[in-house]
């Protein structure tokens, strides 16, 4: 934003008698000096010197009437002069010969201001000198600084913030844009009875779900009504228009109550990809100290998610503008209306991403109801693209879709099924044993709810999840064998998405015990949501992508495809994630809308009590593949499942 005042440049009443100093010998014509040690120039490069480190005792000065002036008087002057800029001194470079005219020498210095934002201002001055005797002294005068200046006077910074950009959508739509809302308000002339009033406006307010509108306080109510004027508009809270909708019938017709429609720049929803955006907040007294060159109080800076990785792209640069202030009466300082230098704010950039608004919607909507924390992810099998990315309520912000490191439980047998069947150690007609328990160096493995189902085909031993039969088979994948297949679907990989996120990390070289675990998907494997997502696509894809969030800026270093899986064994394992749901533990995705689901449950123990379980759930169904996570969520039936279901029952189709 301009400031409000006109440029304006003053007379300057010290040029005259320097003038009368200097006519003469510039009458006489210009000569070069020599550059000799005893020249002007040491004289110029001792006062550039000294300018910057505040010691001029080595520099003599005079005024323009050629009176001394005292070394000390300079350096206060030169502080004062700088103004808001004195913290950061300029830098100064003499510019080319010293030119002497008899007594009179002159010198161009290139002054060099870093302003905030790495905001560069430049220009030349003259810097004059005068002999007497066998000595040169600085003619000082405050317009040495800057031409406009005089003594008084004081260089002030004022800044213009950017427009910050938009985080887009994988249709290069703004995901947060305006949207309509309504101020929901009291005039207090007409309120009647406040405390009745009070009990059915938090009746109604209670009535909205959080996803839509968060808790409104009413508790200061009272207090902001008495000091407001009785026909004042005291506003109560402002609601989404689908949050209005929801209550209008209870409120509108309240004694007092008033409305106001208005847009504001918002999600789609309250929940919309929350952890993963970010959010964007007046800075905070951390940013100001941290970076005290880039943020002033009032700016607004992106905290966490995209908003905080991308904050310098997307803020912008905002504009500088220098001018010259004088102290008022009351010692103050207030703007003469002259500009000395202007740096126009630049817009942000935007941040373009691979998030769909219809399937992040239908992410949230499946975790909406979950109080532990929980996380889905969705990736488009043809592209790799991460098209939602749901962190439930109870994550407080923390982007676990990508970020958690847990173990995946038995969704990590379709890596180890995989391994075994590229291995020839298995098919999955070939029959394998599903005792109740299975002991490997003395420890034993069991099926949840001890289940057994004897010799059956490896297929069953996969729909039905049998632990002891990937306990027994675990030897077979050799001892880095589970590691090996896992990297084939980008686990453990080096990946560029934008965003901080964990790729994995597949137990090798374990003893038989720690190889039997990490059949399982326990043991030192660990995995993100985001991870599993991957390695799900990758499986019905027939090779890894790596995963894709952010477009442009473009990633620098993106991971390298993968191998093609062998056809035979990532069909079989394919042909058996269906199974899970047609005839094993994924069964109540079986009547899901749309497309056949494949998929695999995962219960995944984390800590040395077997009650204490994560509950997960991979799959895909159509183009897309997701995985859905539930920290001590028990049984994957009873909570991922479920979660799962709702996803594929909110996409659209």
């Amino acid at each position: 934003m301009r400031l409000p005042y006109p440029r304006r440049t003053r007379p300057n009443p010290l040029r005259a008698p320097l003038a009368l100093l200097t006519a003469t010998a510039l009458a006489a014509g210009a000569l070069a000096a020599c550059s000799d040690g005893d020249g002007p120039e040491r004289d110029v490069d001792a006062f550039l010197a000294g300018w910057r480190s505040g010691d001029l005792q080595a520099v003599g000065f005079v005024d323009p009437t050629g009176a001394k002036v005292p070394a000390a008087d300079v350096v206060r002057e030169l502080k004062e002069l700088s103004g808001e800029l004195v913290a950061t001194p300029p830098t100064l470079t003499r510019r080319g010969e010293v030119k002497v005219t008899k007594d009179v020498a002159t010198a161009v210095v290139r002054i060099d201001w870093a302003l905030p934002g790495e905001t560069r201002w430049a220009y030349e001055r003259p810097v004059r000198l005068t002999r007497g005797g066998d000595e040169w002294r600085v003619i000082w005068e405050p317009q040495l600084v800057q031409e406009q200046l005089t003594r008084g006077d004081r260089l002030g910074l004022r800044r213009d913030a950017a427009t910050r950009a938009a985080v887009l959508d994988d249709a290069g739509r703004p995901i947060v844009a305006p949207r309509p809302v309504v101020r929901v308000g009291l005039q207090p002339g007409e309120v009647s009875d406040l405390p009745g009033l009070t009990r059915k406006l938090d009746a109604a307010f209670r009535a909205v779900r959080p996803a839509i509108n968060p808790p409104v306080d009413l508790s200061d109510l009272p207090k902001r009504l008495a000091d407001a004027d009785p026909g004042a508009f005291v506003e109560v809270v402002t609601l989404r228009e689908e949050a209005y909708r929801q209550i209008k019938s209870r409120i509108y017709d309240l004694p007092g109550t008033k409305f106001q429609s208005d847009k504001l720049d918002l999600a789609p929803t309250r929940e919309f990809a929350r952890a993963l955006l970010g959010s964007v907040d007046p800075a905070q007294a951390d940013d100001l100290a941290k970076h005290p060159d880039r943020y002033e109080a009032g700016d607004l800076v992106g905290h966490g998610g995209l908003q905080g990785r991308h904050d310098e792209r997307l803020r912008g640069v905002p504009g500088l503008t220098v001018v010259i202030e004088r102290p008022g009466p009351d010692g103050t300082l207030v703007p003469t209306g002259t500009e000395v230098f202007r740096s126009d704010p630049k817009p942000g950039q935007p941040v373009k991403t691979t998030l769909d608004v219809a399937t992040q919607n239908a992410a949230d909507t499946a975790l909406r109801g979950e109080k532990r924390r929980a996380a889905l992810v969705a990736v488009r099998i043809s592209d790799g693209a991460v098209i939602a990315a749901a962190n439930g309520p109870g994550a407080a912000g923390e982007n676990l879709a990508f970020t958690a490191q847990v173990p995946p439980g038995s969704t990590f047998k379709m890596v180890s099924a995989l391994g075994l069947l590229d291995r020839g150690a298995v098919t999955p007609e070939a029959t394998v044993d599903c005792p109740k328990t299975f002991v490997v160096d003395g420890r034993p493995f069991k099926n949840s709810d001890n289940f057994e189902l004897g010799a059956v085909p490896f297929r069953t031993d996969f729909a039905r999840s049998c632990n002891t039969a990937f306990a027994a088979l675990a030897p077979k994948l050799g001892p880095d064998g589970l590691a090996v297949t896992g990297r084939s679907l980008g686990l453990e990989g080096q990946w560029d998405v934008g965003l901080d996120a964990f790729t994995g990390k597949v137990s090798a070289n374990g003893g038989a015990t720690e190889q039997a675990a990490a059949a399982i998907g326990q043991g030192t494997t660990l995995v993100s949501p985001l991870a599993m997502a991957s390695a799900t696509a990758a499986v019905a894809r027939g090779r890894f992508e790596q995963p894709k969030l952010v477009l442009d800026p473009a990633p620098a270093q993106p991971a390298a495809p993968g191998p093609q899986l062998k056809p035979d064994s990532v069909e079989a394992v394919r042909a058996m994630m269906r199974e899970v749901v047609t005839a094993g533990t994924g069964a109540a995705l079986r009547d899901a809308p749309g497309a056949p689901v494949h998929g695999k449950t995962g219960t995944a123990e984390y800590d040395d009590n077997p009650a204490h379980t994560h509950a997960w759930f991979v799959g895909w169904q159509g183009d897309i593949a997701f995985a859905v996570f539930v920290e001590k969520g028990g049984a994957s039936t009873a909570t991922a499942v479920p979660a799962a279901e709702r996803f594929l029952r909110a996409l659209p189709r």
